[in-house]
């Protein structure tokens, strides 16, 4: 599965800056995964026709952030590790300090809370406390629901990333490891690590390097 390659022609075809992306999967071999990109930019809808009196403005809506890119991926794939691996080669391309992967539990178990239900939602882009928030999302992922339903169900595993190369974060921080351009040339050196499977585990993968003095 090559994520790096989705996520560049997102990129080439957007044309705006990165903040993150995200990359959600349910523990069952070969379903579709969720590849969701966060866009740094606004727009503006088009002004209202000038109204008859000429005493009255024209409306002028204000700017809105650009609408996040959600995509189901249809490629198979047999174990997580492969998930890892693309995920892992993406972030390194894309000059990212470090990829995290979260393992969930399924929200529909017994004794888990409101806040695991939430962030289940989420990691699927669907957020309850943002009545609005599928306006801000462009999906091509006609079996999102579904996948967020079965998540509930099995659980799930979402990577995330912030990327430096065609991305907002270029000028935070000192990360010796990057080109010019803020991303590295692949292959990445850092290996998978296996699922922890515990009810709810963090992984950080380090991928940045940094050997300048901080002075405070």
């Amino acid at each position: 599965m090559d994520v790096f390659a989705r996520i560049r022609d997102q990129v080439d075809a957007v044309g705006l800056p990165m903040v993150a992306v995200s990359l959600t999967a349910v523990p069952r071999a070969n379903t579709p995964v969720l590849l969701v990109l966060h866009w740094h930019g606004f727009a503006r809808e088009a002004p209202s026709p000038a109204p008859a009196s000429a005493s009255v403005a024209p409306h002028r809506p204000a700017a809105r952030p650009v609408p996040g890119s959600a995509l189901q991926v249809n490629e198979s794939w047999r174990e997580m590790a492969n998930l890892d691996h693309a995920m892992l080669d993406a972030a390194w391309q894309f000059g990212a300090w470090d990829l995290v992967r979260e393992e969930h539990r399924g929200c529909n178990t017994v004794g888990s809370s409101e806040r695991e239900a939430h962030a289940c939602r989420q990691a699927f882009a669907d957020d309850p406390f943002d009545p609005g928030s599928e306006d801000h999302l462009v999906a091509e992922a006609p079996d999102r629901m579904d996948l967020m339903h079965l998540a509930a169900r099995v659980g799930y595993v979402r990577w995330q990333f912030r990327p430096v190369k065609n991305g907002l974060w270029r000028d935070v921080g000192g990360d010796d490891s990057l080109h010019e351009d803020g991303g590295r040339a692949p292959p990445c050196p850092v290996p998978a690590e296996p699922r922890v499977g515990t009810r709810v585990s963090r992984t950080r993968y380090r991928l940045g390097r940094s050997q300048r003095l901080v002075l405070p």
